[in-house]
């Protein structure tokens, strides 16, 4: 039975864990979980209206939505992890009708994305009664994750079947045909390394000689605790902007998040932050006093980007003994799940088609002489 080693317990990391098949391997997964962008983070599955054009990005995102029936089913996520509730989209009135007829060429080959419905602006104030009534475009298929609660559930699943888990830093360095882990605590080897610990993996593969193109990026979410116990039953909302509105059950309301480049590894709340998020959001919401009498949290964590706003997964090694996965970004929540298992089936089966979603992991990251 081969040992491997999993650095970095995120989305990617966690997910991959538990689809690995634990005849074949013996897993120990190493997480310190200190500004860890999963446990900070909740979102929108929703990724067929976006506009970027890196195609295979939007292969990779698309699919990672497609993902979710399975992943619920193999992992008996409820609905405080998940839930399939819908999408609202809010846009300049001018502008939805030719997003509609964009979603509907999108749904040619995205038939999870549900039923297509443009809202007037008493429709939407039906379906989310906290927004001031505004025409939006609502797609039925979109859902809502809670990464944290999303660990949770994966992190106790991982200790049922018998993985090791380590709550601590940890680094790599190669002996041989060995890799070996090391912590505050203790050292051990492994036939096979996988790090999955987003902007960390830089500074994890440094000493080894790679040049990684990552770099970290704040993120920051408020979490409060309203009165609007039927929330469960709200889609959530991407507002027009950047931020997004994210209703969970018992009142629970996230809004967010802020994307802060000069931050890097700076985990401290803002006061910024706060104004920031709640200056955009408030211009689509009424009742707005509930919220600011509501206790209320910050989410806080860390991304991971490349230059160009991709993530790569893969093998850099010629030997295939050493995996990696990071530059998810802001689309972690769709695209990691996914990533986490077709990195377990390749380790599975040797089973490897992924060229429809990523450019080679040669682009960003190379061993430098």
């Amino acid at each position: 039975m081969k040992k491997i080693a999993i650095i970095g317990g995120g989305i990617v990391g966690l997910t991959l864990a538990n689809y690995l098949d634990t005849t074949q391997f013996a897993i120990t997964l190493y997480d310190d979980e200190i500004g860890q962008a999963t446990r900070a983070s909740a979102g929108i599955i929703s990724p067929w209206v976006s506009k970027r054009r890196n195609k295979k990005w939007y292969q990779l995102a698309k699919d990672g939505a497609a993902f979710f029936p399975k992943l619920v089913s193999d992992f008996q996520l409820d609905e405080s992890i998940y839930t399939r509730c819908g999408t609202l989209i809010l846009r300049q009135e001018t502008q939805l009708e030719a997003l509609y007829d964009f979603a509907q060429t999108r749904k040619e080959e995205a038939p999870e994305m549900g039923n297509i419905t443009l809202l007037s602006k008493e429709e939407t104030s039906l379906e989310l009664p906290l927004l001031k009534e505004t025409p939006a475009l609502k797609i039925s298929g979109g859902g809502r994750l809670d990464g944290k609660a999303y660990l949770a559930r994966l992190q106790q699943l991982a200790i049922d079947k018998g993985l090791s888990i380590v709550k601590e830093r940890a680094t790599l360095t190669k002996k041989g045909s060995d890799w070996v882990v090391t912590t505050a605590t203790h050292s051990d080897t492994f036939d096979l390394a996988i790090i999955t610990a987003g902007p960390s993996l830089k500074p994890i593969l440094g000493p080894l000689g790679y040049h990684v193109d990552i770099r970290p990026q704040k993120g920051q979410l408020l979490e409060f605790q309203t009165p609007f116990l039927e929330s469960e039953q709200w889609p959530v909302v991407m507002l027009d902007g950047e931020a997004d509105l994210i209703p969970f059950q018992q009142g629970k309301i996230l809004i967010g998040a802020t994307h802060e480049n000069e931050a890097l590894w700076d985990l401290r709340p803002t006061k910024e932050a706060f104004e920031q998020l709640w200056h955009h959001s408030q211009s689509f919401l009424k009742k707005t006093e509930e919220f600011l009498t509501s206790p209320y949290q910050y989410r806080i964590g860390t991304r991971a980007y490349t230059s160009d706003f991709a993530p790569f997964f893969g093998s850099p090694s010629e030997d295939d003994t050493l995996f990696v996965a990071s530059g998810l970004g802001s689309s972690g929540l769709t695209v990691g799940p996914f990533i986490g298992y077709l990195l377990a089936q390749r380790l599975n089966t040797n089973a490897w088609s992924v060229e429809a979603y990523q450019k080679p992991i040669s682009n960003y990251l190379k061993k430098v002489e």
